[in-house]
């Protein structure tokens, strides 16, 4: 049996994660601040883990990216950073294990206007979250033994009384991810995780009959994208 810990703690998507074939660690900031490096190493001496998914950033409301962008920066790049330093130093030391480093970015990365995206596609981010997170991918890069997890995700039951027709995106439910994860820490590289290819409202109106239509020149505060459906193909042959 391995250990795995996870940043984020009390986050949503670290809640649900779960393994019968693993030890798992769930840190929240007040147990371990990704934006303090000591904490982060201390947490890795600790707890010894085989596999270290981070799952702590700054996502919704995605505004505040645009108002409070160090705040952004701190959390999503600077964070993920010392989460990926920490790592690296677990393998100087005879001690500790050569952490695997998992991070959770987004499918916003992708430029968001022919979907379809490959893991190997080239990089837009579409708003200023998407830019925090790619942030986070560069710094994670760095460190060979890592896997970076592109994910399109979502609460069920869908959390708004409206969802997007006009765009179309992969979404997958949070739950049905955090059941995926597990089967993937072994590998290494990117892998888009999503779901089928809809509108945010035919996704959504599956289990929320109630869901209103809102189209995308009604949402003024970020810039969506029209089309970050991803290829997930590589998904589909690993699982």
């Amino acid at each position: 049996m391995k250990t795995i810990l996870i940043s984020g703690g009390d986050g949503s998507l670290a809640q649900k994660i779960k393994s019968t074939q693993h030890t798992i660690y769930k840190l929240s900031k007040k147990e371990m601040d990704v934006m303090n490096l000591a904490d982060i190493i201390s947490a890795i001496k600790k707890y010894k883990p085989d596999y270290f998914i981070h799952t702590a950033a700054m996502t919704r409301p995605m505004i505040d990216h645009i108002t409070n962008p160090q705040l952004s920066i701190s959390t999503n790049i600077v964070g993920t950073g010392l989460v990926t330093c920490a790592c690296i130093e677990s393998t100087k030391v005879d001690f500790l294990p050569n952490v695997k480093l998992i991070y959770i970015s987004t499918d916003y990365v992708y430029p968001g206007i022919d979907g379809n995206y490959k893991e190997d596609d080239a990089l837009l981010p579409v708003n200023e979250y998407a830019w925090s997170k790619l942030g986070g991918e560069c710094a994670v890069r760095l460190y060979n033994n890592s896997l970076i997890l592109r994910m399109a995700l979502c609460e069920k039951p869908f959390p708004h009384e409206k969802a997007l027709c006009d765009i179309k995106k992969s979404y997958m439910y949070m739950d049905e991810a955090a059941e995926l994860i597990p089967k993937l820490l072994d590998e290494t590289g990117i892998i888009n995780v999503g779901g089928s290819k809809s509108t945010p409202y035919d996704f959504a109106k599956k289990d929320n009959p109630n869901v209103e239509k809102i189209k995308l020149s009604n949402v003024n505060d970020v810039n969506m994208a029209k089309d970050s459906t991803m290829n997930i193909n590589k998904l589909n042959n690993l699982i």
